[in-house]
């Protein structure tokens, strides 16, 4: 190799190192880029403290990467104990251990955002929550409960799509890896009935099963579709069961537990086998969560969500006429 050749070869080397080296920088700061600021609202249930953790937190056992809760609002109903009595304390964990900044309103903690988690343990604030959120043009996830009422819940549905803003919500039970196995076709094949059971805990100001009864109603609703045409209720003090009567004629239940031990699980019925799934984790909701916001594509189609606080609501209804079936109402987003 001459004198010259051997110059522009040594150049060559020096240009494709720094050629790497600006790469790299461009691929961390593109990486780095893509981690989708959250803003939560809502920091009165310990699911803010569970999810930031697992969001914010490298180290995390059960960490969920590309998202970070950044900022939030308190929020919080000084007419249910289990909110009023937490919210400072998670108010205050999620500014002092995870540096997240508290915003005095939504609509300006929709400013420093890329996507907002409704998160008040109350359902009944989350249609006024939601507003400023949509007309912002963010995305959204809701927890559970969706709304207070069925019909708080069929208009944020309403709102959105009108507005064009992606959003789901729900609990996390139909996320868990084990009711995803359970659920499996390659397992079970063509689903032909459900018995789901969790908790169910009342509380005063909402319909009975929203509180806690919802999880159990979402892993009913994971494993069975929509499509419920009519429900049937009988309560007792220490457990309700719900039976639910699809339009193909498959029949599935909800039984919700006050008394006793206390799980969250289901049996499944399918034409090529059953299985059973018992336990419970927020790892897959998380994922589902973040995949949201990447994608601003809803896991959950928007009308079942809808059709499963009517389920619900409806089962008061049958509860306040003794047990009688009780059909559920027909609705539309538009």
């Amino acid at each position: 190799m001459n004198i010259t050749n051997r110059k522009a070869w040594r150049f060559g080397l020096v240009v494709l190192g720094v050629a790497g080296m600006l790469g790299a920088a461009l691929t961390g700061a593109a990486a780095e880029e893509k981690v989708i600021r959250l803003g939560m609202v809502g920091l009165d249930t310990s699911h803010v403290v569970a999810f930031t953790q697992m969001l914010n937190d490298p180290k995390n056992g059960e960490h969920v990467p590309g998202a970070k809760v950044v900022a939030g609002f308190k929020g919080g109903s000084p007419d249910i104990e289990s909110s009023i009595s937490r919210v400072d304390e998670y108010t205050n964990e999620l500014k002092e251990k995870w540096g997240v900044k508290i915003y005095d309103s939504i609509s300006e903690l929709c400013k420093h955002v890329d996507g907002v988690l409704i998160e008040s343990v109350d359902g009944r604030p989350h249609l006024e929550q939601v507003k400023p959120v949509i007309e912002a043009g963010l995305p959204f996830f809701i927890d559970k409960p969706v709304g207070g009422t069925y019909e708080d819940v069929l208009e944020i549905a309403r709102l959105a799509k009108k507005a064009g803003v992606p959003w789901f919500g729900g609990s996390s039970l139909r996320w868990w890896s084990g009711m995803r196995e359970g659920i499996d076709p390659a397992k079970v094949g063509k689903i032909l009935g459900c018995d789901a059971f969790s908790p169910c805990s009342l509380e005063p100001h909402h319909p009975d099963l929203y509180w806690y009864g919802v999880h159990g109603v979402e892993i009913l609703y994971a494993a069975m579709g929509p499509g419920c045409k009519q429900v049937t209720r009988i309560s007792t003090p220490g457990t309700d069961v719900v039976v639910g009567v699809w339009a193909d004629g498959r029949i599935g239940t909800f039984r919700g537990t006050r008394e006793g031990v206390h799980n969250y699980g289901a049996r499944i019925f399918g034409d090529k086998g059953n299985s059973t799934v018992e336990g419970h984790s927020y790892k897959g909701l998380v994922e589902q969560i973040v995949k949201f916001f990447q994608t601003k594509q809803s896991p959950l189609d928007a009308n079942e969500i809808v059709e499963m606080y009517a389920f619900m609501q409806m089962a008061d209804v049958s509860k306040e006429q003794g047990g009688k079936a009780v059909a559920l109402p027909e609705f539309s987003l538009e």
